[in-house]
């Protein structure tokens, strides 16, 4: 029952990382300072899918799993296990990759114009707006 927990408070870790990875940038519209945490979230994120880094959490959960009795996760690891054939067709991992590298893109382009408005002088934004 233990490892059970473990391997399913692992994927649920995964889960919120992933959704953190795609989403987080847009936390960065309300708290500026949140952006350092994405930008490491999302270069290690990157170096998992580039450069084949280990991710910890596949490794507790499939030894969770395994110790539960449970079938361990495929050798291709969370991504394909849950998310890949389930969530979408295996045909489209490529383009799903690339949909979240441009949700992130967004986020962080949102923050950057969010921050240039931000920092103007009352004086400039009334200039901007037309208005006095």
């Amino acid at each position: 029952m233990g490892y059970r927990l473990i391997a399913d408070a692992a994927m649920l870790l995964h889960f919120g990382f992933l959704c953190y990875v795609a989403l987080g940038g847009f936390l960065v519209w309300r708290w500026p300072h949140a952006l350092w945490p994405h930008v490491g979230v999302c270069a290690y994120a990157l170096g998992i899918i580039d450069f084949q880094w280990l991710c910890p959490l596949t490794g507790i959960e499939d030894w969770a799993r395994l110790r539960a009795g449970l079938q361990g996760l495929p050798s291709s690891g969370f991504i394909d296990h849950y998310l890949t054939g389930v969530v979408y067709p295996e045909r489209y991992l490529t383009e799903v990759q690339f949909a979240v590298a441009a949700v992130v893109a967004v986020s962080w382009l949102g923050a950057l114009l969010l921050t240039m408005r931000r920092r103007r002088t009352p004086r400039e934004r009334d200039e901007a707006t037309g208005s006095r």
